[in-house]
């Protein structure tokens, strides 16, 4: 009997001391995506294949888990904190939301926590900007460029060799990854000098700064009905507490379609549609990791927060904030345009 067929299988899942931890999976063989027919145990394997790259970027850092029990396309909810009974090997650490709620949530330790969790369910992770050990401490600058409805994704792919020409200037290199669905994200390790609102700063001085060399292809505008058809910046993925779909992981779609890290090189013929758990791991081995080394090349976020002091100097409020967040100094009013009151 193949092991997809049994009710559940135990993996002897290796970690960095050279330790076996058992975890066990159960209904291997139910069909997580629906496109290929792949299985949660299929699921199981393509992380074991990328498990070097994906723990380069993750390892070490909270984990939103998005559970998907039933598999892709089924009932779904996020999930900040683990269950309360949990082997006595996992690690957790507490974290909290913009209004002071705290969890204990899943630390990507090593493979066997990743797998744990996939055992629950969960196809992918959204990930914390900060090491669990070091939580005041932000080292991930995450540019999301999401398209606006109209958007094609030619037009990211330009708005991505932008931003990077502009953090060029500046002395800062980013790497790139698909998101797993129509837009990219562009990563840069930083420093660790900096707090999530010094990186959240930097973020909007980019965006702004890009919206004003480009602004018919890109936006810095938070509120949608301003945005019209182009790239809208999302500063916001890098306020504190905001958690962002992990390299490597693998989203809720029939396609198993991965956000996968790719080379600047392979942007320009990109189809993240193709870049699936059937092919990612062949791709992987083929010409390596394209973040490599990412966490060797810790970079300056000084650049960018200079731009930002100059644009609050010319007179500049700072950007809106989400709505779960308490209002913050120097925000306009947190009200659409449309709606504000006229005066």
């Amino acid at each position: 009997m193949s092991p997809a067929a049994k009710d559940s299988v135990t993996l002897e899942v290796p970690g960095p001391d050279g330790r076996h931890t058992p975890v066990t999976i159960s209904s291997p063989g139910k069909v997580f995506f629906a496109e290929r027919g792949e299985t949660k145990l299929d699921l199981v394997r393509y992380y074991e294949a990328v498990a070097g790259p994906l723990l380069a970027t993750l390892g070490g850092r909270p984990l939103l888990m998005e559970r998907y029990p039933n598999g892709a396309g089924g009932k779904s909810w996020f999930q900040k904190r683990v269950p309360t009974s949990v082997p006595d090997w996992l690690t957790t650490t507490v974290v909290a939301t913009p209004n002071g709620t705290t969890s204990d949530a899943l630390v990507a330790a090593d493979l066997a926590h990743v797998l744990w969790a996939v055992n629950l369910g969960c196809l992918g992770f959204h990930v914390w900007p900060y090491l669990a050990a070091v939580p005041e401490v932000a080292d991930e600058l995450r540019i999301d460029l999401d398209p606006s409805p109209g958007v094609t994704f030619s037009q990211v792919r330009e708005a991505a060799v932008r931003a990077r020409a502009l953090l060029g200037e500046l002395g800062i290199e980013p790497v790139i990854k698909t998101t797993g669905s129509r837009g990219l994200h562009l990563y840069v390790r930083l420093e660790p000098r900096w707090d999530s609102y010094a990186v959240r700063a930097a973020a909007v001085a980019l965006a702004r700064e890009l919206e004003r060399r480009h602004p018919q292809l890109i936006t810095a505008q938070w509120w949608k009905e301003e945005r019209g058809a182009r790239v809208f910046v999302d500063f916001n993925q890098n306020a504190p507490h905001k958690t962002v779909f992990g390299a490597w992981c693998v989203r809720p779609v029939a396609g198993a379609r991965v956000s996968a890290p790719i080379t600047w090189d392979e942007l320009a013929d990109v189809d993240p549609r193709e870049l699936t758990i059937a092919t990612v791991p062949g791709l992987l081995a083929e010409r390596g990791d394209p973040w490599a080394g990412i966490g060797e090349r810790l970079q300056s976020l000084e650049p960018l927060l200079e731009m930002s002091r100059r644009d609050l100097a010319a007179g500049l409020m700072d950007a809106p904030w989400p709505p779960v967040y308490p209002k913050q100094p120097g925000e306009p009013p947190r009200v659409a345009p449309s709606r504000a009151k006229k005066t």
